[in-house]
């Protein structure tokens, strides 16, 4: 497999993307000083080999709004990968990965309120091969999020180094929830 690296000019493209990824390939290229078709090839480059997807990112506020909801999760030792895939494959998991520390798997999740919380993780997580305990977390105000964070994590939760400067206000505070 060919490991593609991003430079510069991809950098500074994606900055603004991470932004707001319906500008047009015109505002881009002017806010960088580049021709529209270097923009527009670029973008079709990177989406053709898979290093990047642009979708749109639900934004959760006020009364009644889904709450994230982290799962930790202790597995039988020989088993940790295993049970690790069989978590990331349920379809309520936005995030799952294996980590160092207290838990050995880290489940995140959106949900309506502790009483899905306690049926997801009693219903779908304990049952699975392999898993000894799950402790859960609700979160009680979202300070800040930066919905970028996803872009830079793959399915291998290899990190990618984007680098480059971002487009001015890309730091956002989450709305009180």
């Amino acid at each position: 497999m060919t490991r593609h690296r991003l430079d510069d000019v991809d950098r500074r493209i994606l900055a603004y993307l991470s932004e707001d990824a319906r500008m047009s390939n015109r505002e881009v290229a002017q806010a960088l000083g580049l021709a529209e078709g270097t923009v527009r090839g670029r973008i079709k480059r990177l989406q053709d080999r898979g290093m990047i997807k642009i979708t749109a990112v639900t934004r959760f506020s006020g009364p009644g709004a889904p709450v994230m909801a982290y799962i930790g999760v202790r597995a039988d030792l020989h088993r940790i990968a295993e049970t690790a895939q069989a978590i990331a494959r349920l379809p309520f998991v936005r995030f799952a990965a294996t980590i160092l520390g207290r838990y050995d798997i880290l489940a995140i999740t959106v949900v309506e309120d502790g009483a899905e919380l306690v049926r997801l993780v009693n219903d779908e997580i304990m049952p699975l091969a392999g898993v000894r305990h799950a402790e859960t977390a609700l979160a009680v105000k979202n300070l800040k999020y930066d919905y970028r964070w996803g872009r830079i994590i793959d399915s291998d939760t290899k990190v990618r180094k984007l680098g480059g400067s971002p487009p001015p206000n890309t730091s956002r505070e989450a709305p009180e929830t």
